[in-house]
């Protein structure tokens, strides 16, 4: 399985003109850009290593806001928020239901292969751990005893995508993104931004930085005055589809996954299953008789275990608790929280959204928007062999609605950062292992591209994962990537560890340390 969402029917996205790209939120820690940390030069007062940080609190705001100050210097959140977090309450028979069907590997062709074996549930809803391969056992996923199907290793595969089909030796095409905290994720739409209806930065905004400038994202094309219109939303790396219960039905059919067959075939394994009872039960003494039906109901069911288990969307992270005043960050997490939001430096909360909305929903870091990055070539998905062959997201190959909108061709779903850091790989086509790499590309990706492109005969080939008629699409205007060749780049060394380090923060299952007395 890869991306879902659970909600219905998409927007139109005909007449779409070319995008202007979308205005960016400035935060509070930007007006901070660094901020005071207990201990951070190895010990000492709050104010100690405001001398090797710079700029630090402005002695303004420590003489006007003194205690919430202080707290900030010592990694705690001067102004707790309250999230208001997805209701907990047992499954219904439904999702109970969905749970059976997400772990039966008998589904696949192969007998091997489930949704958890490509969404792992100890590790974040990702791929298992290390590199994605097929021979992670069991491969019916971290939950044994909820699976149903055979529980066998595979032969081993390798590369940045997942092995399925009839012998588990079929490789896919993209690396299969998180299906955890996808439970707000909206339908696929094209139209105006309206992003500044939807969060609000926490009250250090007024307390702190009432004079922030905030960070705009400039029209990147043609398009310098028309409507602000940007992709949102939908499911997989392109969108294509916009329920969960739409999604799984990709990977379930898809020869080079789970290879399920036909209908006829699923629906028949289903009515041979210990679970078939719940069915009729469920869905009246008919539903095997119309095999459609059947898988319609099986997908229905998977979604909403996927809406109703609150592990997909625990909100548990150490950020998360940090925010509700239950948490204290670490001198290195606090500068890299700062460093993450900082507009001269990585900028990621542009697009990855780090505070609650207006109405207290807790962030999901990531603003459902959709970028042409640029990321290089990666020659080990065994697709890109063929030299004329290129995964352009939202233009195809898996999509074709959007085929003739060349202004959007290159662009990829921006992903949630949660629970990032367990990632075997990143971006769409997983040429990257780890966070530093990651860090590196937005670091380096203009500045020294040589550091992140091959070089043929001499010169660098940038954006060598793109046709070069689609090159003009990719992001060069919004920090750090709007940088030229030979600048000084936006983060240093220190900064990408310091981020690294909070990114860690985003990890699902954080306990907070009890109160000695």
């Amino acid at each position: 399985m890869s991306v879902t969402s659970s909600t219905p029917a998409v927007a139109s996205s005909a007449a779409v003109q070319a995008p202007a790209s979308k205005p960016r939120r400035s935060h509070w820690a930007r007006r901070l850009a660094i901020a005071l940390v207990v201990a951070l030069a190895g010990g000492g007062g709050a104010l100690a290593w405001g001398m090797h940080e710079q700029p630090s609190i402005p002695p303004v705001v420590w003489l006007q806001h003194p205690v919430q100050s202080f707290t900030f210097a010592l990694g705690g959140n001067p102004h707790p928020v309250q999230l208001v977090l997805p209701q907990q309450q047992p499954l219904s028979a439904v999702a109970q239901l969905g749970r059976q069907l997400f772990f039966d590997t008998a589904l696949s062709a192969s007998g091997k292969q489930s949704c958890a074996s490509c969404h792992d549930p100890a590790n974040g809803y990702n791929p298992p751990p290390g590199r994605p391969k097929a021979g992670f056992a069991p491969l019916g996923g971290s939950e044994p005893t909820a699976s149903v199907g055979a529980q066998q290793s595979p032969p081993p595969g390798s590369g940045p995508v997942m092995l399925g089909g009839p012998n588990m030796t079929s490789p896919g095409f993209r690396p299969p993104p998180s299906l955890a905290y996808l439970y707000r994720q909206q339908p696929f739409s094209i139209g105006p931004d309206n992003e500044e209806n939807e969060t609000i930065t926490l009250q250090q905004l007024a307390a702190l930085g009432q004079t922030s400038q905030r960070a705009k994202k400039t029209a990147q094309s043609t398009a310098q005055a028309a409507q602000n219109l940007v992709p949102t939303g939908g499911l997989f790396w392109d969108g294509r589809v916009n329920t969960l219960q739409q999604q799984a039905d990709g990977p379930l059919f898809n020869p080079v996954e789970m290879d399920a067959g036909t209908p006829q075939r699923v629906a028949a394994i289903i009515e041979r299953q210990p679970y078939a009872q719940t069915f009729l039960q469920l869905f009246g003494p008919n539903v095997f008789e119309d095999p459609k039906q059947t898988v319609s109901e099986a997908l229905f069911a998977i979604a909403r275990y996927q809406i109703e288990d609150p592990k997909f969307h625990a909100f548990n992270s150490k950020y998360d608790a940090w925010l509700q005043g239950k948490a204290s960050l670490t001198p290195q997490e606090m500068r890299g929280y700062l460093a993450f939001n900082d507009v001269h430096k990585a900028d990621c909360a542009a697009c990855h959204l780090d505070q609650p909305t207006a109405t207290g929903l807790p962030p999901l870091f990531t603003d459902t928007q959709y970028e042409a990055l640029g990321v290089p070539r990666n020659p080990q998905i065994p697709a890109n062999q063929n030299p004329h062959y290129f995964d352009i997201g939202l233009c195809g190959p898996f999509r074709t609605d959007l085929k003739n909108q060349t202004a959007y061709c290159g662009m990829f779903l921006t992903p949630t950062l949660r629970n990032v850091a367990q990632r075997p790989v990143y971006f769409h086509n997983g040429v990257y292992h780890s966070l530093k790499q990651v860090l590196d590309f937005y670091n380096f990706r203009d500045v020294q591209p040589g550091k992140i492109f091959p070089t043929v005969g001499g010169q660098v080939r940038k954006y060598d994962d793109l046709p070069p008629q689609y090159r003009a699409n990719v992001d060069v205007t919004d920090p750090p990537l709007n940088r030229k060749l030979g600048e000084q780049p936006a983060m240093t060394a220190q900064d990408m560890r310091d981020i690294i380090a909070f990114l860690h923060t985003l990890n699902d299952g954080y306990t907070p340390l009890k109160p000695t007395s």
